[in-house]
């Protein structure tokens, strides 16, 4: 089914500059690519810290985080 919208010439430039950018045949090409790029679900960013506190617990970082709080008083 094909079906025909309204949009600015703005709009019509920034669809044209995306389907050259991602080197698709048509507009309905280019706005699906960025529609399903969207909807996908983003790389979650949990644990991303892990690399810098290697070996430490989490009962050791919560007990440096206590002391540093009482150090600077804020509780």
């Amino acid at each position: 089914m094909v079906t025909t919208i309204q949009i600015d010439d703005k709009t019509l430039l920034l669809l044209k500059k995306l389907k050259e950018k991602l080197a698709v045949a048509s507009y309905d090409e280019a706005i699906t690519k960025v529609i399903i790029k969207d909807l996908k679900p983003k790389k979650s960013m949990a644990g991303s810290l892990a690399k810098y506190y290697k070996g430490y617990s989490t009962e050791k970082m919560l007990k440096e985080l206590k002391e540093e709080r009482k150090e600077f008083d804020r509780f």
